[in-house]
C-alpha cells in the first residue's frame, strides 16, 4: 500500500483504469476517514452508525470507478460528492413509506413474537407524525435562511445532481455552486 503514496488520486485513478489491482484498495483505505467524518453528518432512523459508513463507502467505491481525471473537480470533491449522495439516497429511501414493511419488520419464524410486536409498535401514529411535522419545520427554517440562489443550488443537489450539471442548469460557474453548497452546510449546521 505504501507505493501508492507519491502518486496523485488522478494518476492512481489512470493505474486502476490501467487494471492495477491494489489501487481501489488504497483509496479505499485513503478515503475510509473521510466516509466517517460524511456519515456523521446524518441519522438514519432505526439503523446502526455502521450502516451510514457502509453506504458512504458504496459512495467511495462509485467515485473510484466513475471518477474522470483532467475534469474541473479533483478526485477528492467528487468523492466527496458521491459519498454524500450515496449516504443521502439511504436515508431518503429509509424514510419511504414503501420502506415501512422492511423498517418495521416483525419475524415470524420465531416462537416468542410478543416482545416482537410491542417493539414494532415503538414507532406509534403519533411519533411518525411528530417526526413529520418536525421535518417539515426544519424544512421550512432551512429554506428561509438559504437565498433563492442557494435554494435553486440546493433543490438541484438534493435531487442528486453534481456540481457541473446544477452550475449549466443555474448558468453558474460549478465554483460558484461549490461556495452556495459551503454556505449552506453552515447554514443548516448553526440550524441544528
Amino acid at each position: 500500500m505504501h507505493q501508492y503514496e507519491q502518486y496523485s488520486d488522478e494518476e492512481l485513478i489512470c493505474r486502476y483504469r490501467q487494471g492495477e489491482k491494489g489501487v481501489s484498495d488504497y483509496l479505499m483505505d485513503k478515503y475510509k476517514g473521510l466516509v466517517r467524518q460524511r456519515a456523521r453528518t446524518m441519522y438514519l432512523i432505526g439503523a446502526e452508525p455502521d450502516d451510514l459508513i457502509q453506504e458512504g463507502m458504496i459512495g467511495l467505491f462509485k467515485a473510484v470507478r466513475d471518477y474522470q481525471p483532467g475534469r474541473e473537480a479533483s478526485f477528492v470533491t467528487f468523492a466527496r460528492i458521491c459519498i454524500d449522495r450515496q449516504i443521502y439516497n439511504a436515508v431518503q429511501n429509509s424514510n419511504r413509506k414503501k420502506n415501512m414493511p422492511l423498517n418495521t419488520y416483525i419475524s415470524l419464524s420465531q416462537e416468542d413474537s410478543a416482545p416482537l410486536l410491542d417493539h414494532a409498535s415503538g414507532q406509534n401514529p403519533e411519533s411518525i407524525i411528530i417526526g413529520r411535522e418536525n421535518a417539515r419545520d426544519l424544512k421550512e427554517e432551512i429554506s428561509s435562511r438559504l437565498s433563492r440562489m442557494e435554494q435553486q443550488v440546493f433543490s438541484c443537489f438534493l435531487e442528486g445532481e453534481d456540481y457541473i450539471s446544477i452550475a449549466e442548469r443555474l448558468g453558474k460557474t460549478p465554483k460558484s455552486i461549490d461556495n452556495a453548497l459551503q454556505r449552506i452546510r453552515k447554514k443548516i449546521r448553526e440550524l441544528m
